[in-house]
């Protein structure tokens, strides 16, 4: 097994015991990502949609860095704090993801780290 620890300054660094990404071979495993602007540390904004580029961009930046892209996505995992958001959610998604999306799961919880209002994690399959 060829395991690979993922880091970039491009995306804001962990914020507890864990890594941006881990890599084994081909796949990618790509942790949580809450709309943080990476150099500020703070969350982008109250709005969802703002919130939701912020995470996509973190995600992409993190895919990036282990020699993919987020067209590379096989399975999201997105966690929001109120489905009424799910519209928009498919909105913003379809602006960084190509057909055939990938696999995903959406489930509402009760609160995210920082107060974000969203946040997805995602398994990459690179080629």
């Amino acid at each position: 097994m060829n395991k690979k620890i993922i880091n970039t300054d491009r995306a804001p660094a962990a914020i507890g015991a864990y890594s941006q990404a881990i890599k084994i071979n081909n796949t990618v495993y790509l942790s949580g990502q809450i709309p943080l602007d990476p150099v500020t540390k703070a969350l982008v904004s109250d709005d969802f949609v703002e919130q939701g580029h912020r995470v996509f961009a973190n995600l992409a930046a993190v895919a990036s860095a282990s020699d993919g892209s987020l067209n590379d996505a096989v399975k999201l995992t997105v966690y929001v704090t109120d489905l009424a958001n799910f519209p928009l959610l498919n909105e913003v998604m379809a602006e960084y993801l190509k057909q055939p999306f990938p696999a995903r799961a959406t489930v509402q919880v009760s609160a995210l780290p920082m107060g974000a209002l969203v946040e997805i994690d995602a398994v990459l399959c690179l080629s």
